[in-house]
């Protein structure tokens, strides 16, 4: 789909660079989301939640020196004007990346003033990365 892949690019950089204010931009003020803890609990959240928690995570890692690792693992179209890419993210401190990361099922819809947003997310957490790498060697 027209400049999804140039938006997606960005979106990961924002990400990437722990851009908050970036990161306002490209979700939508509609925004829903669910994410299942390793544990199994499920917790619904929205846009305002949404930019705490982003918040919360890139003032931590600035402070702690972390850095995020971002890997896409598919992009597909979904619906006319919806995109769904998904990624999974994880952590480096201290030279030592995480054992797990989070699974993000990301869906984007083009406006209709041409803005890709990010609409809505289902997240898995605390997937053993070692899990994720098998995936992308098949």
């Amino acid at each position: 789909m027209s400049g999804f892949q140039e938006f997606l690019d960005d979106f990961l950089t924002s990400w990437q660079n722990s851009s908050l204010d970036d990161m306002k931009y490209k979700i939508s003020d509609t925004y829903q989301a669910r994410e299942i803890s390793s544990q199994s609990e499920r917790y619904d959240f929205g846009y305002k939640e949404s930019i705490e928690g982003w918040d919360q995570a890139f003032t931590a890692f600035k402070n702690d020196e972390s850095s995020w690792i971002l890997k896409k693992l598919a992009v597909t179209p979904i619906r006319r004007n919806e995109m769904l890419a998904i990624i999974f993210a994880t952590i480096e401190s201290n030279g030592k990346q995480s054992e797990t990361g989070n699974v993000f099922f990301n869906t984007f819809r083009k406006g209709a003033e041409g803005n890709w947003k990010l609409v809505r997310s289902y997240i898995e957490a605390g997937v053993p990365i070692d899990y994720v790498d098998q995936l992308i060697k098949e």
